[in-house]
Formats: C-alpha cells, sequence, structure tokens
C-alpha cells in the first residue's frame, strides 16, 4: 500500500470513540471494542466530570463532587490501605507498588506529589503533578543494574525554572501548528505565537507541562499506576471548549510504562498528546545516544519547510538519513541532516493506527538494554536534543547535544491545516482515546 493509500484507509472511528447513555444511567460506553481495549482494567470513566451534547457547562461544585466521587470510588475499587503501607525498599521490589511523597511546593504554596511505581522486577518509575511529567525511570541493564534512563533533574526548582520538556505531558497540541491558527467548522481560531509565527507544544503558562494535574494512585494484580486529571478551560491558550483530560501511567510486571491519554470536550475543538521524555539508555547523563541503534516501523515521513512545517507531501524514506525499517546507529548518517542538526522529523507509521502496534525499537551496546515503543497513534517524532548544551541535571552531570532522543508517539504536525492528514478533531460526545506503551528488555 502507498503512503496516500494508507493515510485514506485509516478511519477518524479509532481516534475517538463515542459516549453513549445506556438506559439514562449516565455511564459511558466506548462505541468500539477495539479501544475500549487500551483502556487500564480498573478504569471506568468519570461519568460526573464528562461532557456531553447538550448538557451544561462545567461548573466548580460539579468538577468539586465529581472528583471527590472519584477518589473515593478508586480507593474502593483499586487503591486499597496496602498498596501506600510503609513498605522497606526489598518489600517494594518484591511486588507492583505506589509509594507517595511531596517533591516540592507550587509558587502559591501548595504541595506537588511524586508517585513512585515499582514492579517485581526492580524496575522504578517516578511521575509527579506537575505537568504529570516523568521524572526518572530506572531500568536493569543485562546484569541485571538498575540505571536511571530519563533526563531530568533532582529538584522541583529546576522544573519550574529550565525544564526543556524533560519528561513533559505535552497538549493541548503536540509539535507544530502554521501561522499559529486554524478553521474549524468555518471558525478561525488564533492560538498562542510561542515558534516564531507559529505554535508548537501547547503554548505558554497554560500548555500542560505547565499547570498543576491531580494524581490519584492505584494498585491491582496486574499494574501499579496513577491517573491524572486536568481541566483546560475554554479559551486557554486559544484553543475552544472546556477539555476534561486524563493521563495514566501504568507500570506492570512485564516491564511495560503505559501512558494513556484520555479527553472530552463540550465544544469542537482539537486534541494531540504526547510525552516528551528524553531517554539515554546507557543512563542519563552518560554521554551521547550517537552509538544507539534504532529500528522504526515507518517507510514514509512527513518532510517539513520553514519552521519544520509539514508541507503536506508524504515522502518515502528510502535512500535518505531517516530510514530506520532496518537497524541503525543514530550517529551514522546524523551529520546529513544540516538543516536541523540532527533528527527531528515526523515519521508516518506503516499500521493503522487505533490498534497497538510497534512504532520503533532502540538497543544499546553496553548496556544491553532494549527499549520498544507501541502505540495506537499514526506517527512517532524522533528527536535527538539538537543543540542542547550545557543542561545540568541530575546528580550534577551536564546534558549536551545529542545527550538523549525522544520518541513522541502523536499525530501529524499542522494536522488541522492539511485535511488529507488524520484528523485531530475532537466534538463533544465523543472521547479522544491513545495509548503509547515503552518496553524494557535486555540482550
Amino acid at each position: 500500500m502507498d503512503a496516500k493509500s494508507h493515510l485514506t484507509s485509516i478511519t477518524h472511528e479509532f481516534f475517538v470513540a463515542r459516549d453513549q447513555d445506556l438506559g439514562g444511567s449516565g455511564k459511558r460506553r466506548l462505541a468500539d471494542g477495539r479501544v475500549a481495549a487500551i483502556l487500564a482494567a480498573p478504569w471506568r470513566g468519570r461519568p460526573a466530570l464528562e461532557s456531553r451534547a447538550g448538557c451544561p457547562r462545567h461548573t466548580e461544585s460539579s468538577i468539586a463532587i465529581g472528583i471527590a466521587c472519584f477518589v473515593v470510588i478508586a480507593s474502593i475499587l483499586a487503591l486499597g490501605v496496602p498498596a501506600f503501607a510503609s513498605e522497606s525498599p526489598q518489600q517494594v521490589r518484591k511486588e507492583l507498588g505506589v509509594t507517595v511523597s511531596v517533591f516540592g511546593k507550587m509558587p502559591a504554596g501548595r504541595d506537588v506529589t511524586i508517585f513512585e511505581l515499582t514492579n517485581a522486577n526492580g524496575l522504578r518509575a517516578r511521575v509527579m503533578e506537575y505537568g504529570a511529567i516523568l521524572v526518572s525511570l530506572e531500568v536493569p541493564d543485562r546484569d541485571g543494574k538498575l540505571g536511571d534512563i530519563a533526563l531530568g533533574f533532582d529538584d522541583f526548582e529546576s522544573y519550574l525554572k529550565r525544564n526543556p520538556m524533560f519528561g513533559s505531558t505535552v497538549g493541548r497540541y503536540a509539535n507544530r501548528i502554521a501561522d499559529a491558527s486554524f478553521k474549524l467548522d468555518g471558525v478561525e481560531y488564533r492560538i498562542t505565537k510561542n515558534s516564531g509565527k507559529n505554535h508548537i507544544h501547547g503554548g505558554n503558562d497554560k500548555r500542560f507541562d505547565r499547570v498543576l494535574w491531580t494524581g490519584y494512585p492505584y494498585k491491582t494484580d496486574a499494574e501499579a499506576g496513577v491517573r491524572f486529571t486536568h481541566l483546560s478551560l475554554n479559551g486557554e491558550e486559544g484553543f475552544p471548549g472546556n477539555l476534561d483530560c486524563i493521563v495514566t501511567y501504568a507500570l506492570t510486571n512485564r516491564n511495560e510504562l503505559r501512558i494513556t491519554y484520555s479527553a472530552t470536550t463540550d465544544k469542537p475543538t482539537i486534541v494531540n498528546f504526547t510525552n516528551h521524555s528524553y531517554f539515554n539508555l546507557a543512563g542519563a547523563g552518560n554521554g551521547d545516544v550517537l552509538d544507539h541503534e534504532v529500528t522504526i516501523s515507518a517507510p514514509w515521513y512527513t518532510p517539513a519547510g520553514e519552521g519544520l512545517i509539514p508541507t503536506g507531501e508524504i515522502r518515502s524514506v528510502a535512500g535518505t538519513p531517516l530510514d530506520f525499517t532496518q537497524p541503525h546507529k543514530i550517529g551514522e548518517r546524523i551529520a546529513e541532516l544540516t538543516d536541523t542538526r540532527g533528527y527531528d522529523h515526523n515519521y508516518v507509521l506503516k499500521s493503522s493506527y487505533g490498534e497497538p502496534a510497534l512504532a520503533a525499537r532502540v538497543y544499546e551496546p553496553m548496556s544491553g538494554r532494549v527499549m520498544e515503543v507501541t502505540t495506537t497513534q499514526p506517527g512517532v517524532q524522533l528527536y535527538t536534543a539538537n543543540g542542547m548544551k550545557s543542561v545540568k541535571g541530575k546528580a550534577g552531570k551536564v546534558y549536551n547535544d545529542h545527550a538523549a532522543f525522544c520518541l513522541e508517539t502523536q499525530h501529524f504536525p499542522d494536522s488541522p491545516n492539511k485535511p488529507h492528514f488524520p484528523s485531530t478533531v475532537l466534538r463533544p460526545g465523543q472521547t479522544y482515546l491513545t495509548t503509547s506503551t515503552f518496553a524494557f528488555t535486555t540482550k
């Protein structure tokens, strides 16, 4: 199948699932069972917080009631007291677990909670409420030694003052929108310009990595996790609609970190979430990633022009430095990419999105660590920390050019202005729902 046929075969139903009332009960049912399977088993939605066509807009009281109900139900069904009892490090490593602590304070004085997820194999992930950020991810090497592979900071203040989106949840719209504007149903919307004349990664103060989410930890027999909730108000950064968001991090005993994104709206809008973690499988701060071997399940990419805005063409990667359909080291051909000084390209995945499929595999030969990324999204952005200079990170280590790689699963940049790209439109009565999984092995 060629690129054009591939794109036109994608149905919008894979991108959203419609809400339906069951006999007036107000409970939500996802229309497509294949999409419903993406969700973690314990999650049954938040009826009190959902937007439905014809219903009143959110109010502060309804939000408070809904969140209170959610916390009570989650505590009864998923958490349980044993999940948060005091445990020694040895006990935590023997089973799935969640521990909770304070990581810092917002300028206004509110505590910022950090959640540590652990599995039976020793893998540990730490995620915090500010920005729904992945702070650290400790993964065993071939000798069983844990190493933190996620770039970041040891202290909360650094995330407030100088974070280049380490570990960040990105939204409302990840990547770029040309001229910081788009039309939807005949209405033109002007959104925040924060990349020259263009928009990138959700804007400024109200973009998702700069707001305080509310985290609800849980534990089941299958996974330990935390669900972050946030209500992005109509008009923030110029986007239409009150957007009710949930981001769930879940860690399994199969050494998988799964991130699920869900959102509903009370007004037609556009949505494109991703995670912007910077990875170095040799360990954060241990040199560059040029010797990492990468495979990407993508025969095409979206060429970009000025400002890295896609031209609208879908082009084959064959015969270019972008071809990772077979394993190549990141540094093998990177010098050929003079315009971007490295990789910063959106790949068109060969699988039909909506079903989880392999997007990329990365192998680091010294540690033996292997990371596989699966996603329900149609694209993935490979970024290699181009031009990073003298960023002081964890344990005093300094991050420089190509100190990490990002694999940002996503819809394509500037999709709202490219009608032949997979749609990012979300309407009342629909649920935005995507998932991406980062799985770790060694060889």
